[in-house]
């Protein structure tokens, strides 16, 4: 199974613990975008993020994904305390494809996939755009996705070096 993860944080040493994750799915990435500097969505009175994607294939399921985001994000302490809110690492499972490229769709109380907020969120949006410019979520092109996000949104997700 090919899955899309936006993994971000806005706390802490934020590129080591996004290095965390690369550093955890190494041998399964198959694309990785750079790292952008995003401001905060939703919440809005916190430090801006840091934000990636990577595209990894995996042999686990779905809900193993998971868990498995999860256990990278408690290893990093992150405290849920305020929803949007500030965060050492947030591993969020974007889009879910099975060998031949068609999209799995998951529906539980744990997990929804596609992500139910990533056609709105140019800080996953556009990094997915870097990492796969054919990329297609819910059967539209990212690309296309992209372009109908408010441009001032789209121009604040920047490239940064650590």
């Amino acid at each position: 199974m090919r899955a899309v993860l936006s993994i971000g944080s806005n706390m802490d040493d934020k590129w080591a613990l996004l290095r965390s994750v690369s550093e955890e799915f190494a041998g399964q990435i198959v694309a990785e975008s750079p790292v952008y500097a995003t401001p905060p969505w939703g919440v809005e009175d916190q430090d801006d993020f840091l934000n990636a994607v990577l595209i990894v294939d995996v042999d686990e399921s779905p809900l193993e994904l998971l868990r498995r985001g999860q256990r990278l994000e408690q290893q990093a302490h992150r405290v849920r305390v305020r929803h949007w809110g500030p965060r050492t690492l947030d591993v969020d499972v974007v889009a879910l494809f099975d060998d031949a490229g068609n999209p799995i769709d998951c529906d539980t109380e744990e997990l929804t996939v596609p992500h139910p907020h990533a056609h709105a969120r140019a800080f996953v949006l556009v990094p997915w755009l870097a990492a796969d410019p054919g990329a297609t979520l819910a059967g539209e092109s990212v690309e296309g996705i992209v372009d109908k996000l408010p441009p001032a949104e789209v121009a604040a997700v920047r490239v940064v070096e650590p």
